[in-house]
This record gives C-alpha cells, sequence and structure tokens, in this order.
C-alpha cells in the first residue's frame, strides 16, 4: 500500500483571543482554546480526512499533551507508530494571541523536541522512504535532518512538498529549492525563501515571488496572501487566484489545509488551476471553523464548496 510520509512537528495549540482591544501588561478576559496541531500534523491529518494514506515521523514527549496528539492521529487514521516518544522531553507547543477579528497578533512556538528527529532516527525509518509515493516536510526540521530527507529523497527518487512554516524557519528550505516539487511559502516567508526585499502582497509581487522561485528549482511554487489571494507558477507559466470572501472564525490551520488540498490534488493528476482552486476551498472552510483541522472535511465537500 502506498502513502504519503510527513515529516515534521506534531503538538499542541493554544489560542487565546479578547473581544475587546487588547491592553498590554496587565490581564485581559478572553477565551482560550487548545487542540492538536503542529504544521505537518495538521498536514497529515487533512490528507488522511481526504482518503489520502498517510505515515508521519515526527516526536513527541510521553506527557499528556503527546499521548493526546498520537491518540488523535490514530483516530484520524495517520499511521503513528513511528513517532518518536522522547523521555525527558515536552511535546511541541504554539501559542497564538488573536486579535478580536481572530487574525494572529503573535504566537510563540516550542518545539525543541525536533531535535529528536535527527539523523540517527531518519535512517532507522529508511524504509518508509523507499515505499513512500510522496514525501511532504514542514521547516521544523533541522538542517541535518532535511539533509538526510533529501538524501534519501534523491535515493528512492520521491518528489518533496514543502510548507516554510513561519518566516524564521523558512530559509532552512534554501539550500533545497532545486529540489522542491512544491513549495507554498505565504507572503512572509517569501522574503527569507526568495530574497525579496519586501513581502508579496498583492497579485504583481505575488507572481513575481512565485516565478523567481520557479527560476531558483521549485517545480511548483505558491504564493498564499490571506485576502489578497493566491500566486501561483510553474514551468509552463503562471496564476492568480483572487481570495474568497470568508468570516473568519479561526485562521490557524488555514494554511495546512491548503497545503494538504493542493497536495491532494496533484496526487490526484488535476490540472494545476483545479489544484489551487481545491486549496483555497479548502483553506476557506477551515477559517470558518474553530477547529486547526476541520472535522468534516472529505473530497465531496471540497469539490461541493469548490472556489471557481
Amino acid at each position: 500500500m502506498t502513502y504519503v510520509l510527513v515529516i515534521g512537528s506534531a503538538g499542541i495549540d493554544i489560542k487565546a483571543r479578547t473581544p475587546a482591544p487588547l491592553i498590554w501588561e496587565t490581564p485581559n478576559q478572553g477565551n482560550v482554546r487548545n487542540s492538536v496541531g503542529g504544521v505537518a500534523r495538521n498536514i497529515a491529518e487533512n490528507l488522511a480526512r481526504l482518503g489520502i494514506q498517510t505515515a508521519l515521523l515526527s516526536a513527541v514527549a510521553p506527557d499528556v499533551n503527546g499521548k493526546r496528539v498520537l491518540k488523535l492521529c490514530r483516530d484520524n487514521g495517520i499511521r503513528c507508530q513511528r513517532v518518536r516518544v522522547v523521555e525527558g522531553g515536552r511535546t511541541g507547543t504554539y501559542v497564538a494571541l488573536l486579535k478580536s477579528d481572530e487574525e494572529l497578533l503573535v504566537a510563540i512556538s516550542d518545539f525543541e523536541i525536533m531535535k529528536a528527529v535527527d539523523e540517527t532516527y531518519l535512517r532507522t525509518h529508511e524504509r518508509l522512504f523507499a515505499r513512500a509515493s510522496l514525501i511532504v516536510i514542514d521547516a521544523t526540521l533541522s538542517e541535518s535532518a532535511l539533509a538526510v530527507i533529501f538524501e534519501l529523497a534523491d535515493r528512492y527518487g520521491k518528489l518533496v512538498c514543502a510548507d516554510p512554516t513561519t518566516p524564521t524557519l523558512a530559509s532552512r528550505l534554501c539550500p533545497y529549492l532545486d529540489k522542491l516539487y512544491l513549495a507554498t511559502p505565504n507572503a512572509g516567508e517569501t522574503t527569507a525563501l526568495c530574497g525579496l526585499s519586501q513581502p508579496a502582497r498583492d497579485r504583481e509581487t505575488g507572481l513575481e515571488a512565485a516565478r523567481e522561485l520557479v527560476a531558483m528549482g521549485v517545480k511548483i511554487a505558491v504564493v498564499t496572501m490571506g485576502d489578497q489571494g493566491v500566486a501561483y507558477a510553474d514551468g509552463s507559466g503562471a496564476g492568480f487566484i483572487r481570495a474568497v470572501q470568508t468570516s473568519v472564525v479561526d485562521s490557524t490551520g488555514a494554511g495546512d489545509a491548503f497545503s494538504s488540498a493542493v497536495i491532494f490534488g496533484l496526487l490526484n493528476h488535476v490540472v494545476i488551476d483545479e489544484a489551487m482552486r481545491l486549496g483555497m476551498t479548502a483553506a476557506s472552510l477551515t477559517l470558518q471553523s474553530r477547529e486547526t483541522v476541520l472535522p468534516d472535511l472529505s473530497e465531496e465537500l471540497l469539490y461541493d464548496k469548490l472556489v471557481v
């Protein structure tokens, strides 16, 4: 049985919001929720909900949060038997402070445990690379881990898709741009990947960034710009899709949903324009949910709500 091998972060998302303007350096009344997250794990769950077999390589601690992460993975059909459980570690955590309009104000990410996804661990599971139909990574992986992943991907002739994760981590992918089948940076991550002086902010600059990534070797480059839309390019040309007007309930996980649905489309050999519309649809639906991964996501739902 073939599967997508997803490698990267898995942990807990803690999201806090206040309905009133935030007052710094004092307690604020509001709502705090938590859910299972991690960019790679989110992508794995989205793919599983879309009917794609997935296997996850990541690291958690043997604490309450780690057990919760693994249980949700198992419950959603993700093959997580090989996730590393690190004694004495702490399961990764992402803490987000949201504005009253649900957009991100600031976030703190603690995924030090990802150091455990090291060369020895990855080589121990080399056979998973050999049997995978596709490899998907996030940028929480260390430089040494990335080197091993691309070495093994080359050895077994596997395509690699990458989510740059954050502007501060995205630069870890720069040495491997010419080895990427798909890269899905957001506006802020384009400066780290392309060396642009300003982030992509509209149709023109988004297309410029996407084309630049293709010129640097990425086979399919997609630049997501929130309410400004999505620009994309490959060797045959470029395109742009305007953002869907959506009532935002929670923005966490929307980018992961986009990447997952694009990968789903490419795995099913749809044309690139349709794959982008699938991604936009998944992101829009996720923005309307308080859950990091849309609980009722399915292929049927995507096509029923497909952005045109």
